[in-house]
Formats: C-alpha cells, structure tokens, sequence
C-alpha cells in the first residue's frame, strides 16, 4: 500500500513538474491582444488592477526588443499570444532590428497557440436595400444589403474566405482590341457614373496570363473600353486556344452582374459597398498589401546593400491582406507573371541575410504570401502553410540583368503550397527569378492554376526590345545603356548577366497543377543561368485537359540543365519538354494523359548537341503513346521547322540506356527502338517491361528481376518527395 502510495505521490509530481514547464515558457517580452503598450511586455496576464502586462502590438515588441538589444548578448525571444492583432499600417523590421553576429532575434507564437496578424477591418453599418436598386438583376432584388466604407478595395472576406467580386459571364473580344483598349461585343459594357470602378479580367491573346485593368471609360457606340493600365498582349482573342471558342474575357464590380449569393460590389463615388451575404459572420475589407516589412539599407543604383540578419518569425498566422494593381510604371518578370521589386505579399524579406520564416500559416489574402526581394542570401523558408491566395505562394526575386547578383543561397523547403492565384491565375507556388545557388526542396504544391514552380531569367531577345516586360527590368547602368548594341547578340554575350544558375529543385511533390490557364507546366524555366538542376521530384496528376502542358519544361534558348531521376505519372500532353543541351537522365516517364498530345519526351529546339537522354523509362498503359516527339523540319531539305527554329532530333543527342514500354501495344517500344537504332542511337536501349511493383495504383519500385537494375537505371524513391 505505502509503495502504491509513493508511486501516485512521484506520479503526481511529475506531472506537477511537467505542467509547470509547459506553462511557462520563458522569453523576452510577451504579447496579447488583452495587453497594453504601456506596460512591461511580462508574461503574467492583466492583474485585477490592469497595472502590467504583455504588450499589445507588434511594433511596441520590436522597439522593446531594440532597447534590449543594446543591455543583453545572446539571443532574443517574443512570444505572442493567441488572439487577432488588426494591423493598420505595415510593420517594418530596419538595421536597428538585426540580430548581431551570433544573436538571432525570434518572434514566434507561444506554445501551442495560434496568433493571426489581420489587416482586415470590419465593415459595419449594414442595411438592406429597401426598393428597387436600378441596375440590379431581378435575382437579386430584395437580397442585397448596402453598407457606407470610406478608402479603397479590391478584396471581401468573411470566415469562409475570398468573397467573389459581381463578375460578367466570360466573353471572347472581338478582333481590333489594343494593349489598353477592349473590343467587346455589343452590351456587354455600358457607360456610367460608377464605370470608373469597373475593371476587365483578361488573358490577353495568349493562354498563360491573366490581366487585370481599371476601366478608363467606355464608348458603347463603338463597343469600345479603354484602360488606365496596359495589359500584357493586346487583348484579342486566344491564339492557342480559340478554336475551341474558350471566353478570355470579363467585367467585374458592376452591379448589373450582382447575382449570386457572396457577390459584392464597390462603388467608390457613393461610398457604399453592396453585398448579396453569404452567411452570417462579419465581413471585412483589408488595409494593407503587406503586413510586414524587413527592409536593409538597398542601394537601387548601386553596387551594396546593407541587409537586416538574423530575425525569425515562426508560427504565426498572416491574412486579409489586399489585392495588388500593376502600375504603369511596373518591371514585368517573364510574361509578367511577377513584377521586380513589387509590394505584393504578406511577408516580405527586402535586403536581409540569415532571415527564417518558418512554420507560420498565410492565408486568405488578395496577393501573394512570401517574398525575398533584392539582396536576399542565406534565408530560410521552411514548413509554411500556405493556401487560398489571389497571388503566388513564394517568390525569390533579385535584381535585374546586370553585375549585381545578390539573392543566392537560400532555402526553401517543406512548404505545403495549395490554391494559389486564386485571382491572378497565372501566379506560380514557388517563382525563382534571377536568384541563384537556391536550394527548393521537399515542398508539396498543388491546385495551381498555372505553373508550380517557375524557375526565370531573362531571353536574350529582351535585351534589344522595348516595354514593361523583362527590358524595364534590365541595369542598364551596369551593362552599358545602348538596347540597339544588343542587337542579334547570343545568349552568350547576356549570360554573365543571367543570376537563375545553379539552383538545386529537388524532391518536391507536384499535383493539380494548370487548373485553368493553358501552355503551361508543373516545373518551368527559361531564360536562367547555367547549372540548374531539377532531379527526384515526383509529378503526378496534371489531369486537366489544357493544351501545350508538360511536367517539366525547358523553354525556348534555355540551355545547360539537367533534368534527373524525376518521376512523372499521369500528366497531360507532355511527360518532359527538352531543348538544345539539355541532359535527360534516370527518369520515369509513366502513362501521359492523351489526348491532346501524349508524348513521354518532346523535343523541340535544336540542335541538341551536348545533350543527353539516357537511363530513363517511358511507360504507357495506353495505345495512343508517342515515346519521342521530335521538330519536324518544313520541308526535307531544311534544318529549320516553319517557324524558324531549328530542328530538334534525337539523333543529334547522346540517347542510349532506354526503355521504352508499352502494356497495351509492345509494338509502340518496339517500333520507336528500330527508329532510334536507325538514326545510330539508344544502342543499349531496350523495349522490355522494366517490371514496376504496381504500377497502376503508382508504385514505381522496381522487382528484383527488373531489367532497369541491369541497365544502371536508379530506381524513385517516393518516400524521400514531398512534406517531410
């Protein structure tokens, strides 16, 4: 009995003890939405009498924490409370607010709670709309509620999310459009007070980005809208895609379109908002683009920056911010996809080394989630969550096409990145713009509406072009200020200006990716440096039928990449797109969804000396298969197709080492090997079965008895792909 005892007596006291632990985390400074900024930032909750505390904002903390600084060495701590803390300005970390050489200063939620960071501010003041509201559709008369809001905005939340602007059934312009001027047929726009607050969604010619643009005015007579921002084609309709008649265009924030519950319209000269509710819980409209800032010393111009180290945010929560515009003046990266130097993400990391954003929660925001813009070196984006934003997950962007390479050796990784440009559909997961040595490994992104993971430059062809895209982006200042000297230049002469080099895109897991755009990829790069590696990644399930889609794609001049050991099953159109000197190797190309298409691998820019495609499996459950896909010449005696290109034949590869498989048809393997051997290729390359484990529910191990292991073919590792 007495052992009984003293064993309840230790038990209880462990637990005593570990309680204890749990609930006392120690730190620095503590906040709490029930603090104030008049007291000490301690962690005791408000006494009885209110006397001290935790403080109540972000900015009280970081300005203790520069106080503190100065009296303590070692490393800093601010724990934040659960709760919602409304931000009406951005929080900008400076110099003042680095860790020194070996102090790191955190700001991280306390254990086991989830503090959010919230620009969003309720709109109050609701009342139904009492009789007719002219313009209104029938549908909706006698459901929409009016509320007066002074400012600007772009974007509605409540708790379920994204509240969907009042947009137009989608349209196909008629031919005559411009850069700033839309042909629309008949009634589709009309002319009024509130016209001004009417913007135009479009994809503009091509199938691969997506437009937003303030309507100017609108002349009904000539059917004709103008723009106060040009988009990036003329707005025409569709070259891929218009034979099939797909709409390209829209109106939004008319009221004559208000005619689903969640819609919402905005009326700027009024002052009013009018909104059909979806639900009961409080709607707000946010205030800000980014929630917060840090910011080094940048010399635009100049050849240093002075970077903020040493700061980490972890396990925090970041929503509600606004939508961002493109302004005349922007820098477009590739197609305009991005924009250098653009405030458009919730977080954002402008000039700063030795940085952590780790395992914090963006969410619910009309932009983009994370940036690294400029000088950015040694940072570290790991185990975020990041989902239903209007922009692009995360985004890596150094300076333009010069001797200026400052944004290399970071890392990103375990990031589980989903629904993303949920308004700029073209708005990649991940986006690697001239930033280089970058490690992106390990992160899952799916349900994209474009391309996950872009990895970009600049193509020789924009050294000597005008406009916003890519040439605005260029130091002139650095390279010599003449365009015209640029003329019928090489990519050799522009590569020591190209920074995407040496990136290491390894082990990430790709699905649903290219939901609604065309033309586009899980994994893309063009117009980078040299040395880019994109190996072991498995991508799966691009099931959407969009045309011109590949798994992973290098695109047109981009040369020097190795595309390895990467598993790709059940994609549409294309498993691998390879130009000119681009190494294919130890890859498993399974069952390409067809049609449209159905090539395993295609090449498409030539020629391909210097490349290579050796040690990979094209595996086909399918008698509509095409193994290799090569560019045709125009004619028999041209090395050039009909668009001026030159020829891409796999002849003029290192090919060898293959197998190419098809369950349904042999004769597909069969027949591809007899062309290659022909053509003095693929000589060791074999059409066998290479014996997968279980191949129709995804298992690509292979058997002891593979032919693959004979071959020296590296057998995928699903295990190691995606979230750790």
């Amino acid at each position: 009995m007495m052992k009984m005892l003293s064993l309840i007596l230790l038990g209880m006291l462990l637990l005593a003890g570990n309680r204890s632990f749990a609930e006392a985390p120690t730190a620095d400074f503590y906040l709490s939405p029930q603090g104030s900024d008049s007291w000490s930032g301690t962690l005791a909750e408000p006494n009885v009498q209110g006397t001290d505390g935790p403080f109540a904002s972000l900015q009280r903390a970081r300005d203790a924490v520069r106080v503190l600084k100065k009296k303590k060495a070692g490393d800093l701590v601010v724990l934040v409370r659960e709760g919602t803390y409304l931000l009406n300005e951005t929080v900008v970390f400076g110099l003042e607010d680095s860790g020194d050489a070996n102090q790191t200063i955190t700001y991280a939620a306390y254990p086991g709670e989830t503090p959010e960071f919230s620009s969003g501010r309720e709109i109050r003041g609701w009342k139904k709309v009492k009789g007719l509201l002219p313009g209104l559709p029938s549908a909706a008369q006698g459901k929409v509620w009016e509320a007066p809001v002074s400012g600007h905005f772009r974007t509605l939340y409540n708790d379920e999310g994204l509240l969907p602007r009042a947009q137009s059934a989608g349209f196909i312009p008629l031919e005559g459009g411009g850069r700033n001027r839309l042909h629309f047929p008949g009634g589709t726009l009309k002319d009024g007070p509130n016209v001004a607050d009417a913007e135009i969604i479009v994809r503009p010619h091509h199938a691969w980005i997506v437009n937003i643009l303030p309507v100017v005015s609108v002349d009904e007579n000539k059917q004709m809208a103008y723009t106060s921002v040009e988009s990036t084609y003329a707005m025409n309709p569709l070259k891929f895609l218009a034979s099939e008649k797909i709409p390209s265009c829209w109106v939004e924030n008319v009221l004559a379109e208000l005619d689903e519950p969640g819609e919402w319209v905005f009326h700027s000269k009024e002052g009013k908002v009018y909104l059909w509710p979806r639900g009961k819980s409080p709607v707000v409209a946010p205030q800000l683009l980014e929630l917060i800032r840090v910011e080094g010393n940048v010399d635009l111009d100049g050849p240093e920056d002075i970077p903020v180290r040493n700061l980490c945010f972890r396990g925090l929560t970041f929503k509600h911010g606004e939508r961002y515009q493109v302004d005349p003046d922007d820098a477009g990266l590739q197609h305009d996809w991005d924009f250098l130097d653009k405030a458009n993400a919730l977080v954002r990391l402008r000039g700063t080394e030795n940085c952590t954003i780790e395992q914090c929660h963006f969410l619910h925001s009309g932009s983009g989630a994370i940036r690294v813009d400029l000088h950015g070196q040694k940072n570290t984006l790991s185990g975020n969550h990041i989902e239903h934003m209007g922009g692009a997950g995360i985004v890596l962007c150094g300076y333009g096409p010069g001797t200026k390479d400052v944004n290399k050796n970071n890392l990103v990784s375990n990031n589980h990145i989903h629904h993303v440009g949920e308004i700029y559909w073209h708005s990649a997961g991940i986006l690697v713009w001239q930033s280089g040595e970058n490690r992106v490994a390990n992160n899952l992104i799916h349900h994209t509406d474009y391309t996950a993971l872009i990895i970009s430059g600049c193509m020789t062809e924009f050294f000597s072009k005008g406009g916003r895209e890519l040439t605005r982006t260029i130091r002139w200042n650095e390279i010599g200020g003449d365009p015209q000297r640029f003329k019928g230049k090489t990519l050799e002469d522009v590569r020591p200006y190209l920074h995407t080099h040496d990136n290491l895109i390894e082990y990430n897991e790709i699905h649903d990716a290219m939901q609604r755009l065309g033309d586009g990829n899980a994994i893309y790069i063009r117009g980078a440096g040299a040395n880019n590696i994109i190996r072991r990644n498995y991508i799966h399930h691009l099931i959407t039928p969009m045309i011109m889609q590949c798994a992973i794609r290098t695109d047109g001049g981009q040369m020097d990449t190795l595309i390895a050991e990467n598993l790709i099953w059940k994609c549409t159109s294309q498993g691998i797109m390879a130009k000119l000197n681009t190494r294919v190797e130890n890859n498993i190309v399974a069952d390409v969804i067809a049609p449209p298409r159905g090539y395993y691998l295609s090449v498409r820019e030539g020629p391909l000396t210097g490349g290579t495609v050796k040690r990979n499996i094209f595996y086909s459950h399918q008698a509509d298969s095409e193994f290799i896909n090569e560019l045709a010449a125009k004619n028999e005696n041209s090395t050039e197709d009909r668009r001026g290109r030159k020829v891409a034949r796999l002849k003029d590869a290192d090919a060898d080492y293959n197998i190419y498989y098809s369950t349904v048809a042999p004769a597909l393997g069969e027949e591809q090997l007899k062309k290659n051997q022909r053509d003095g290729v693929d000589l060791h390359s074999r059409a066998v079965d290479p014996l997968f484990v279980d191949p129709e529910n995804g298992d690509f191990r292979f058997r002891p008895d593979s032919p693959a292991l004979e071959m020296g073919i590296v057998p995928f590792d699903r295990s190691k792909a995606g979230l750790l």
